[in-house]
């Protein structure tokens, strides 16, 4: 008798632990998924653990015209100002181009007090091009005097973590290259054991000339084989028809794959097969979205789980 009691315990503890590990663990809200043209389209993710309700935003190039498209999904029920002062709890900020910050900029006003984290050379551009007092007025709490002290700069390098107040989510950066002496950046955030790795705009290694996405690939691997990462953000900005020396520091469906293949190597084809990625930052000119899905669909030998967010409806990974 004693020896079922234990069997039957036994087996509601991997029944546990296997729903665990099926259970979602983030939501995510896209309140803008492009990279250019539509500016109240622009890129910018809401992200919080599935049971919460505290969310920082990665990037945030459109705010105030994605919260309502959310609602329209009845991803909110509040009004459109109360999510962005009250659930939207800091800004990641991969980097410093206007369609990655518009939205924090034109809605600074009316947000509330906020960090904002970065790497030092995105929170430079951020201080001393926009919250200069030339452009926009300081909202900041370093720069051009006086600072208004509505947003604290917190500058993050070099793959050391941060706890983010009034969530239950810590952060990494980790450098990326976008075209000739600029710096984008990666953000892996952790909930409790599982983690979701957000790229900010990036070119191909082979592109770049670089290795910083081998470098972020060699970090991410082991999680990639214990399935604790949950989702990879990743930007394909143009269709294969793009010649390599106009991508401007972006990924193209080929690129992109590659760069998987490069992760498959380190982690193992067996463990990415099925990693959900979502594609970020289709540039909407003409019909380069619809033959991006198409390709980056053709190209998806490793079989995984590609995912393209819609304005305003959750996803949950």
């Amino acid at each position: 008798m004693r020896i079922f009691y234990l069997s039957i315990v036994t087996l509601f503890l991997n029944i546990n632990v296997y729903a665990q590990k099926l259970a979602p663990a983030f939501q995510v809200v896209p309140l803008g998924i492009r990279g250019g043209l539509d500016e109240s389209n622009l890129s910018a993710y809401m992200l919080a653990p599935a049971h919460s309700n505290n969310y920082v935003c990665l990037d945030a190039g459109t705010l105030y015209a994605g919260i309502e498209k959310a609602i329209d999904h009845h991803v909110f029920s509040q009004p459109p100002i109360t999510v962005l002062r009250t659930n939207i709890k800091a800004y990641l900020i991969s980097h410093a181009h206007l369609d990655h910050v518009a939205g924090l900029i034109l809605n600074s006003p009316a947000d509330t007090n906020k960090n904002i984290y970065g790497t030092s050379f995105c929170l430079n551009n951020i201080q001393n091009h926009y919250f200069s007092w030339q452009t926009w007025a300081n909202f900041g709490d370093k720069g051009e005097k006086p600072t208004l002290n509505k947003y604290h700069l917190i500058a993050i390098n070099d793959s050391t973590e941060e706890q983010i107040p009034g969530t239950e989510l810590t952060v990494k950066a980790f450098e990326l290259s976008h075209g000739t002496s600029y710096e984008s950046t990666a953000f892996l955030l952790q909930y409790n054991n599982a983690y979701v790795l957000y790229l900010g705009d990036t070119g191909a290694d082979t592109i770049e000339h670089s290795n910083k996405l081998q470098l972020l690939w060699q970090a991410v691997a082991p999680l990639v084989q214990q399935h604790l990462l949950k989702g990879v953000f990743i930007e394909v900005s143009y269709p294969n028809e793009q010649p390599d020396k106009q991508l401007f520091g972006h990924l193209k469906p080929r690129l992109l794959m590659q760069e998987i293949k490069v992760l498959a190597t380190y982690a193992g084809k067996e463990a990415v097969k099925n990693l959900p990625v979502i594609i970020t930052h289709e540039k909407p000119e003409g019909n380069n979205e619809q033959r991006i899905k198409q390709q980056v669909r053709a190209e998806n030998a490793l079989q995984l789980h590609l995912i393209f967010p819609v304005q305003g409806e959750k996803i949950m990974l």
